[in-house]
């Protein structure tokens, strides 16, 4: 089973998270806010999906910020990891989907492994801390500019990484 994570401020993430929870399905994902969670409820999970939007200079969601150094109490060797950003290309073209680069790091350092690296055709930006060799370290998702590409790029992705994850 796999836990999908997120955290969301303007419901953009969590309706992104549901989208993903749906193209998953419920018999193979269950769908859990960062706010309500805790170590103990996630070691019952055996792959995750962890959402965060980017906030300030390339932060955390504010729900993900106070969750995050409980990350360090988790043994993740192994464990497969997919992760989803969200971000505007637009408006912040110099941190497109920043966070989900301090995401990507504190798994590699608790011995997981990232998957479901994207491609950057079809986006706009200058510059993303999300970027590992010349692709995004996951799903990226821009609900403000291109929010009629969104569906196809969750139901995609999720299928590039369904067999992986459960």
């Amino acid at each position: 089973m796999v836990a999908i994570v997120y955290g969301s401020s303007t419901l953009n993430t969590q309706y992104t998270a549901e989208r993903i929870h749906a193209a998953f399905g419920a018999d193979r994902a269950e769908l859990h806010n960062v706010r309500d969670v805790s170590v103990d409820l996630l070691n019952r999970y055996s792959g995750f999906v962890f959402i965060s939007s980017t906030w300030g200079v390339g932060d955390l969601q504010d729900d993900w910020e106070v969750f995050f150094p409980q990350l360090d109490a988790m043994d993740m060797t192994g464990t497969a990891v997919a992760l989803v950003g969200l971000g505007d290309q637009e408006n912040y073209p110099d941190h497109f989907c920043d966070s989900i680069r301090l995401l990507y790091d504190k798994v590699i350092e608790r011995g997981g492994r990232v998957v479901g690296q994207t491609d950057t055709e079809g986006y706009t930006f200058k510059s993303s801390r999300s970027l590992v060799g010349g692709r995004f370290v996951g799903l990226v998702i821009d609900e403000d500019n291109q929010a009629d590409l969104s569906d196809q790029r969750i139901r995609d992705w999720v299928a590039s990484i369904a067999r992986v994850l459960t």
